[in-house]
């Protein structure tokens, strides 16, 4: 399932497995799934570009905080799991 594959993904930019160029190119070739209306794969592009702006200026020197990005995804993640489940 897709969304789980953004899960290992977020788990592995975490723990440092992953960094964040590789997290956002592997996030971006995800098919979201068809249950998401495409406001879903708005907001997650756009937390992707900060992710991706933030790797660019030294991660947390920039004013998008790494760690605070993560967590955002991770709630989008949340809500995602929510709406496919028809909660």
């Amino acid at each position: 399932m897709p969304l789980d594959a953004i899960q290992t993904a977020l788990d592995e930019l975490r723990s440092g497995a992953l960094d964040q160029a590789a997290f956002c190119r592997r996030l971006r070739a995800v098919t979201l799934p068809a249950e998401l209306p495409p406001r879903f794969g708005e907001v997650l592009g756009n937390l992707l570009d900060r992710l991706e702006s933030s790797a660019m200026f030294g991660g947390e020197s920039c004013s998008f905080s790494t760690d605070d990005l993560a967590a955002s995804v991770q709630a989008w993640l949340d809500k995602a799991r929510e709406r496919v489940k028809g909660g």
